[in-house]
């Protein structure tokens, strides 16, 4: 009876002995011990897709087909990484403003509304244009975000806080219009170019110092009290437009923001807490209209070391379990700090930056339990930020871009894992019959998680951080699947989410690679 109801998916896997294990290991993932739904996968456009989203037709069709395709092409090999949703960057109208702006040109967005309070469509064309692509590339979700208020709100007159300190750069009586443009730029975007916005998020980074140490690219911090207060408006303001989009917050800079005090006082912190507990009366948004029961946080700052990259996120995971809400990833990219890849500069098209990032994947999604995963941005240049490389000599106005094993390899995660899949619980075992803590997570050897997709079919990805050039051995047993297909990422110039052909249970894990098996 009970292997009729909890049927185990076994997988034995031979280790070498640098993986950090013993060599004969047997994993097997337990539907008796469901964990959380995964919404979605995705990137953002900010700030590439205004410039790209103008480039002659085919290359703007290329870099879609890369991002957003779930189809493949007639040898099997997937022409893109699928993803399931799409960020948005509601501009501030920093580009109107020309160098007043005091913001970098590449990093200037343009804004819907004009100063006479009317609003003109034409406006954000190239990123209006990657909505399209991406909606009839089938991309089920999109999300609107705003770094910051339009600048006829602002307090400055500007979209960059210029060091005013760490209250909202927004007037006091203009919460309600920034609500109202929210709300009527979401309602805009559906009546103009036919894209439902399923979520928005109002405030990104209002913890972050950044916001008020100097102009670099639109934004503002807020503390606790003045995000509750443009969350209510915006609940409001979206119930009077009869709009069903649903309101992200708060869109984190770091997840010790969450759960502390962190290069801020305590009315920018503790925002698991403050935001989500009754008993936080200022700022508790848990009952504003259209306010989805989840945080959003970015997991930059937080990859190193390696032991307290899985602490801090099973620190988020146990205060969202507490206030009863659920917890997204909405943006990372490789930063100074992440020194064992040697840091954020300089672009990297190597395995090197996809492995590690693969690993702060796994652990966002087997630690923290988010439930949603986003890349910080699409495209970028000379740094690692872009999940695609664009090279351009004249401001982005033209160029080309290319692929990168750091989009594949997210891939091997949008592409077979969708939305509405389950992640279920690993047991590990040893040869002996011990039970290993935690075995499926070797930081510097095998990572591997179980999926299994609405439709009912498995998904399982497999990390091999291990530079060993010897092989692990690797074994799928007991699900009752007769035939896996497999999809692996390497260093292999061939091998971008590249088809390996199919087992029955046994196959190997190449070393430096990530390999997704999906049940046929």
């Amino acid at each position: 009876m009970a292997n009729r109801i909890f049927k185990a998916l076994s997988l034995a896997v031979m280790l070498s002995a640098s993986a950090g294990i013993s060599a004969q290991t047997r994993y097997t993932v337990l539907p008796s011990s469901p964990e959380q739904h995964i919404q979605h996968f995705g990137a953002s456009d900010a700030w590439s897709m205004q410039f790209i989203g103008l480039w002659p037709e085919q290359q703007q069709r290329q870099v879609a087909d890369w991002l957003f395709s779930s189809e493949n092409d007639e040898q099997g090999k997937p022409k893109g990484i699928g993803l399931s949703i799409w960020r948005f960057n509601l501009g501030a109208g920093s580009v109107e403003q020309g160098d007043k702006a005091e913001i970098n040109s590449a990093t200037r967005t343009e804004c819907f509304l004009r100063a006479d309070g009317t609003y003109d469509w034409t406006k954000q064309e190239g990123q209006r244009r990657f909505l399209k692509l991406a909606k009839e590339r089938g991309v089920p979700y999109m999300l609107a975000f705003c770094n910051s208020a339009p600048v006829y709100f602002t307090k400055n007159g500007l979209a960059t806080n210029t060091g005013r300190g760490g209250t909202i750069n927004l007037k006091d009586d203009c919460y309600d219009d920034f609500a109202r443009f929210m709300a009527t730029s979401v309602k805009g975007i559906e009546e103009h170019d036919g894209v439902h916005i399923d979520y928005i998020s109002p405030c990104n980074e209002p913890d972050g110092h950044w916001n008020w140490l100097g102009p670099k690219q639109e934004g503002s911090p807020a503390t606790n009290r003045e995000l509750a207060h443009v969350a209510r408006e915006l609940g409001k303001a979206l119930s009077k437009q009869k709009l069903n989009t649903e309101i992200l917050v708060n869109e984190s800079s770091d997840y010790r923001c969450m759960l502390g005090t962190h290069v801020a006082d305590w009315q920018r912190g503790n925002e698991i807490k403050a935001l989500f507990s009754k008993d936080s009366t200022q700022t508790y948004v848990g009952n504003v209209k259209h306010m989805m029961p989840l945080i959003g946080g970015h997991s930059y700052w937080t990859n190193t070391p390696i032991d307290y990259m899985r602490e801090c996120r099973m620190q988020v995971r146990e205060a969202c379990k507490k206030q009863n809400i659920k917890f997204w990833q909405t943006e990372i990219c490789i930063m100074g700090n992440d020194e064992e890849i040697g840091g954020g500069g300089g672009y990297d098209f190597s395995m090197k930056t996809a492995l590690y990032v693969a690993r702060v994947i796994h652990h966002d999604l087997c630690y923290a339990n988010a439930e949603s995963w986003s890349w910080w941005r699409a495209a970028g240049g000379d740094y690692r930020d872009g999940l695609l490389r664009i090279y351009s000599n004249d401001g982005w106005k033209t160029g080309y871009a290319v692929d990168s094993k750091l989009l594949w390899t997210l891939g091997n995660y949008s592409r077979f894992v969708r939305p509405g899949a389950q992640r279920f619980d690993i047991r590990t075992v040893s040869e002996d019959g011990k039970e290993i803590t935690e075995g499926f997570n070797d930081p510097k050897g095998v990572m591997c998680s179980a999926y299994r997709n609405s439709d009912g079919k498995w998904a399982i990805v497999a990390i091999n951080y291990s530079e060993d050039v010897k092989p692990v051995s690797f074994n799928v047993e007991g699900v009752g699947a007769k035939t896996w297909r497999m999809y692996r990422t390497s260093d292999v110039s061939a091998e971008s989410l590249a088809p390996i052909g199919t087992t029955d249970g046994t196959t190997s894990l190449a070393p430096r690679s990530v390999t997704t098996l999906v049940e046929e």
